[in-house]
């Protein structure tokens, strides 16, 4: 049974705000596969609701002006996964959110969706992450964009201000060109499972492929949001690339990461899944790149 008290259909996003605005206790409905679940539950028994699932303005990948690829937040996983401008610059998130839930799941669920709840084990949490995503938000304010370190504020909370929503992700040019990247996943299932750590990495060779110009690597269910390993990115910056840089790297996220106990997996469990884990995504991006691993 479904204890709702209203459901509001916006007909665009200036309408959205100005319902959220007219009912300040009303929840964003998108694809539903987490909220409708939770009202059916009873956590959000009584919830006032607007729906946004009819803007197919926040739907689609796209380049926008400034080059960032554009992703619309209602832009479901499915769609990602095959977008021909995700599959050629960031191939990645595709992989990433195609772990997601199984098939109904991923095609109703959506990036927006994901990245608003707030929490760490979103498997596109992650790789937005270490691709450096801007998220870009609308309200009574007009137009806001945000740093995606910046909108994970605490577990399950993120940056939307009364009367906002979040329209679309945003990856920078700086942030995808001549970059490769890799996602594990870690899980007790393979599929239709929660996250017990996620670890993403990315790379920019050299123009002769011997050294790491740019890495960049982040987790989920690392830390109360999803997070950066800064110690271990420092360290291989414009590194050769070879077998000790790689397992120094590896080590050193250790330094960063901050896992806790759950009945899923003890912190020290996790500790060493982020090190393998790190390790392996690395190589597998440096090879993707067209690097070659010396001793």
């Amino acid at each position: 049974m479904y204890d709702i008290k209203a459901l509001y259909e916006a007909t665009s996003v200036q309408h959205a705000i100005e319902l959220l605005q007219e009912h300040p206790e009303a929840q964003i409905l998108a694809g539903g596969s987490d909220v409708l679940v939770q009202v059916r539950e009873g956590r959000r028994a009584g919830v006032e609701l607007v729906s946004i699932y009819m803007l197919d303005e926040l739907r689609g990948v796209s380049i926008d002006e400034e080059e960032n690829i554009r992703i619309g937040s209602l832009t479901s996983f499915s769609h990602i996964t095959n977008d021909p401008i995700i599959q050629k610059y960031i191939n990645v998130l595709g992989e990433a959110v195609d772990m997601v839930g199984g098939p109904q799941i991923r095609a109703i669920g959506t990036i927006g969706g994901n990245t608003c709840n707030g929490v760490t084990s979103a498997d596109s949490a992650s790789t937005l992450t270490a691709w450096e995503a801007i998220i870009e938000i609308t309200g009574p304010e007009g137009v806001r964009r945000v740093p995606i370190k910046d909108f994970y504020i605490k577990a399950k909370v993120v940056d939307l201000k009364p009367g906002e929503i979040q329209t679309a992700i945003l990856i920078p040019k700086s942030s995808y060109d001549r970059c490769y990247g890799h996602y594990i996943k870690y899980a007790m299932r393979n599929a239709l499972d929660i996250t017990t750590t996620g670890c993403s990495v990315n790379v920019r060779l050299t123009e002769d492929k011997k050294k790491i110009e740019r890495v960049r690597i982040a987790y989920g269910v690392a830390a109360p949001i999803p997070m950066r390993a800064y110690t271990a990115e420092e360290f291989l910056n414009g590194k050769t690339i070879n077998e000790k840089n790689i397992k120094k790297f590896s080590e050193m996220v250790l330094e960063d990461v901050n896992p806790r106990n759950s009945w899923r997996a003890s912190r020290a469990l996790r500790r060493h899944i982020s090190v393998v884990m790190a390790e392996r995504a690395l190589r597998d991006s440096i090879e993707q790149a067209g690097g070659v691993i010396n001793g």
